[in-house]
């Protein structure tokens, strides 16, 4: 069971990057390390997690690994894993993006490759704005969360916007689909394994907090991310073989206000606000839960 799962000792991304204290991002990229191990070559966009790692002269990573673009990560990663496959060689193709060099940016080539069936695991830190360049709002910001560019919420043509509901649209595509929680490293490692493990296109997406892009105390990130676990924001779930199935939920479900008041981008709330998201995180916890229940094939 995930739960159980022995976390490996090796490090991969070293001590001394420059990530923000409190940095969720930081701790999806040591954990997916582990979980890859040492055989592993690393595509990364651009992004936070990019430039914190590699300031010239120096790099955290104890592993191959590849600066791409923002747009094109998972083409450069394609050559990779063919050039592999010609060679005949096993090494892994683990792939490192944002929410919006994933979501936005670098959808295209993502979705071109997982149509393809390259054998690669994408890993998602999802820390639902583009964080790097100035906390702009994603296709992955949640609807009424303060950015730069969208103080008061997504907004288009007067309505607001949900989330993108990425890990469905890969399901969408054949791949290996898991979210997960840097709370629970166990998990992610395990649901990182099994991507690496897959025999084609994984998709792993990891709810990483932003301290200075969500507006709290550097060292609440960990509550914060349990919060979402338990308020049922982020739900736990993997689907394989186009079959989604929960690998942890909450007890009792904690009320959704708990985890927006933690967090400065969520301030300007007001009640009625807060009822239509709590109404809107239950709505898509029971469509998923529906899902599993009638374990009906996404693809």
């Amino acid at each position: 069971m995930a739960n159980k799962l022995q976390i490996p000792k090796e490090e991969f991304f070293a001590k001394g990057h420059r990530a923000c204290a409190g940095c969720g991002a930081a701790l999806a990229m040591r954990y997916a390390l582990k979980a890859a191990g040492k055989d592993t070559i690393v595509c990364h966009a651009t992004g936070c997690m990019e430039v914190i790692s590699t300031p010239y002269p120096e790099t955290a990573w104890k592993l191959p690994w590849i600066h791409a673009a923002f747009e094109n990560a998972s083409a450069v990663a394609s050559g990779v894993e063919r050039a592999l496959r010609v060679s005949g060689k096993k090494t892994n193709v683990l792939i490192f993006g944002g929410d919006g060099g994933t979501f936005d940016i670098g959808f295209q080539a993502l979705s071109g490759a997982a149509e393809r069936g390259h054998d690669f695991c994408y890993v998602c830190y999802d820390n639902a704005a583009y964080m790097n360049t100035g906390i702009q709002r994603s296709g992955a910001t949640p609807k009424y969360a303060s950015t730069t560019t969208t103080p008061a919420g997504k907004k288009i043509h007067g309505k607001m916007e949900q989330k993108k509901p990425m890990p469905l649209i890969m399901a969408a595509h054949g791949a290996y689909v898991a979210t997960a929680n840097v709370a629970f490293p166990a998990d992610f490692i395990d649901k990182v394994r099994k991507g690496i493990e897959f025999k084609g296109p994984a998709y792993v997406q990891v709810f990483s907090p932003c301290v200075p892009g969500w507006k709290y105390s550097s060292d609440r990130t960990i509550e914060i991310s349990k919060l979402a676990f338990e308020t049922k924001s982020y739900p736990l779930y993997l689907i394989e073989n186009g079959v989604l199935k929960f690998t942890k939920e909450p007890s009792k479900q904690v009320p959704v206000s708990e985890y927006l008041k933690m967090q400065g981008r969520f301030k300007h709330l007001t009640p009625a606000e807060i009822a239509e998201i709590q109404k809107h995180v239950d709505d898509q916890y029971g469509l998923l839960k529906k899902l599993e229940s009638s374990k009906v094939r996404l693809y």
